[in-house]
């Protein structure tokens, strides 16, 4: 992935092809890590690699796949604070919610060390993110704006796709989904890339135009 000042590893873990992502500003040391998954090995490499220093560990959701590798992460970086949006806090550690229980690999993550909501700013690692709530696809699912990078990037999550949007038949409400992205979404920049945690990435402008969900012809 190719930013002016950003430096974005993405790691893409089997069995559900979940992308977590390593993002630092260009020359920096300072790291954060963006939904872990099963492929811990592979981020845990990179950040020794590089001679990271992990500053925190955010997700966006806390649906099975995207915190599969919080418990590795955070054992292995045991300073790193672990980030979540206040209303997923008990899909951390609730098998049944996260859904993992349903595959029959039940999966408990430590609890977060913050939580964070609508609205609220967070400086991390010489970034600065707007944390939005956008619930739909799970409970308190919330993306991750990096406002001081160009052009903006988006940690989505499974708010936003390229062409799609997060599944919400798990209990989820599309209607909340759809109300989030266009009122917290597409009144960003149609430059602003969305980085999301399944499948590439996408800009605000190519999904407001051509997303057949969400987008201006959309029913």
């Amino acid at each position: 992935m190719t930013f002016n000042d950003l430096d974005i590893k993405m790691i893409v873990s089997a069995p559900f092809q979940q992308n977590a992502y390593i993002v630092r500003r260009k020359g920096a040391t300072e790291a954060l890590v963006v939904d872990p998954g099963f492929d811990t090995d592979s981020i845990i490499a990179e950040i020794e690699r590089n001679a990271l220093e992990l500053k925190a560990i955010l997700n966006t959701h806390g649906h099975a796949d995207h915190i599969a590798g919080n418990a590795a992460i955070k054992a292995a970086y045991p300073a790193a604070p672990l980030l979540i949006g206040r209303n997923e806090a008990n899909l951390l550690i609730e098998p049944r919610s996260n859904l993992s229980a349903g595959f029959g690999m039940p999966i408990k993550s430590p609890p977060a060390d913050r939580l964070v909501d609508d609205r609220e700013t967070i400086d991390l690692a010489g970034l600065r993110m707007l944390v939005r709530e956008i619930p739909g696809h799970s409970p308190g699912s919330v993306v991750y704006i990096i406002e001081n990078s160009d052009p903006i990037v988006v940690l989505g999550g499974d708010v936003l796709f390229a062409g799609s949007v997060g599944r919400t038949d798990l209990g989820g409400d599309f209607n909340l989904l759809k109300t989030g992205i266009t009122s917290k979404l597409f009144i960003l920049p149609d430059h602003a890339v969305v980085l999301s945690g399944h499948g590439e990435e996408t800009t605000i402008g190519v999904e407001k135009r051509t997303n057949p969900f969400v987008g201006i012809h959309a029913d």
